[in-house]
């Protein structure tokens, strides 16, 4: 990682009060070099440019990181494991699930899990619709996925009661929210600022709702 990459990751992750030993800042590195060198071949990202990797992958994940709850978390859609991946490396305690139905970035996925030892992480390969965790999540994560009521639709069988779905989504989402099932409620609406970039995004925090006893 230059220098300067280093400077701008650094900055952000001081930003966001978060505590990076050296070892997970080079493994943040590694990644986007990962990243960098099969997007070549696979167009994992539209992103090219190693700065604006740092903003939009590394920084851009690594905002959610103070908001999260739970210690199992699973990021669907991740695509190139965002913002799982970042995620995954910056709390080593919390197990990750990166559910994604394209083969070629899954196993971009796994080559990432091999290469920097990434223990607390586990790729699935398939459309969300139709897989059968063995338990129920307290946390879902979202980055570019869907609207939010198609969301909360695919996820209805793997979100737990009490558990959150945290969606990060564009400044010109908010007219999702009237679409929302019943049992799917507003927690929190959080607009995050990231460094290095002239915009930031918002994150949406949506609590499923106990059942009510009839």
């Amino acid at each position: 990682m230059a220098d300067a990459e280093r400077t701008l990751l650094e900055k952000g992750v001081k930003e966001f009060g978060l505590n990076l030993d050296n070892a997970q800042i080079a493994k943040l590195g590694r990644y986007l070099d990962l990243l960098e060198k099969w997007n070549r071949v696979y167009n994992l990202t539209a992103v090219s440019q190693r700065s604006d990797m740092v903003v939009r992958h590394l920084l851009e994940s690594l905002a959610i990181a103070p908001y999260l709850a739970g210690k199992g978390r699973l990021d669907l859609g991740t695509g190139a494991g965002l913002p799982g991946i970042p995620l995954s490396i910056a709390d080593p305690d919390a197990q990750y699930v990166l559910i994604d139905s394209n083969a070629k970035k899954t196993r971009f996925l796994r080559e990432v899990k091999n290469q920097l030892g990434l223990s607390n992480i586990e790729v699935v390969t398939t459309r969300v619709e139709v897989w059968r965790a063995p338990q129920k999540f307290k946390t879902v994560l979202t980055r570019a996925f869907a609207d939010l009521a198609t969301t909360c639709g695919r996820i209805e069988h793997l979100l737990a009661e009490q558990g959150h779905l945290f969606a990060m989504k564009s400044d010109y989402s908010s007219h999702e929210l009237a679409d929302l099932p019943n049992h799917m409620k507003i927690e929190n609406i959080k607009r995050i600022c990231v460094p290095g970039s002239d915009h930031g995004f918002q994150l949406i925090t949506l609590i499923r709702e106990k059942a009510k006893v009839s």
